[in-house]
């Protein structure tokens, strides 16, 4: 379901999540993450474009969020870095399908429907909750932390 590009920006988010206020780089954020660099850099510029991490230049720049990690859907994340046009929609208006076809195309479109509603509803900061709850859960902690 997520794609590559979609699953490296996520870890990279998370990263800079944990420490909204601190600038990160590209580098820092490849090793924190084990990401591929330059795949990394073209990833972050995209996710600055759309508005959702601000740069900075500079020996202490890098990148870090625009905004509270809470504001931050996971389908504004998704929709900045997979740039895929659904095949789905295309066939949509095809009169040459069978009402069979037609049926589960819209089942298959009422699927998405809802999938886009869930990762509209789901953002950075409630990740960024699970992602702490795992950790604390590898380190022998008090276990998963539930919310």
């Amino acid at each position: 379901m997520l794609s590559k590009q979609a699953n490296h920006a996520l870890k990279a988010l998370l990263e800079l999540a944990a420490e909204p206020e601190r600038w990160l780089s590209t580098h820092e954020l490849a090793i924190a993450q084990q990401l591929p660099e330059p795949m990394l850099e073209q990833i972050l510029l995209r996710l600055r474009r759309a508005g959702l991490l601000k740069a900075r230049r500079g020996r202490l720049g890098g990148y870090r969020l625009a905004g509270a990690a809470g504001e931050m859907s996971i389908a504004a994340v998704l929709a900045a870095v997979d740039e895929d046009v659904d095949e789905s929609e295309q066939k949509a208006g095809s009169s040459q399908s069978s009402p069979a076809e037609q049926v589960t195309f819209g089942l298959q479109r009422r699927l998405e429907q809802a999938q886009q509603r869930a990762l509209e509803q789901l953002n950075l900061e409630e990740l960024l909750f699970d992602l702490q709850s795992a950790v604390a859960g590898a380190e022998g902690g008090q276990g998963l932390l539930l919310g």
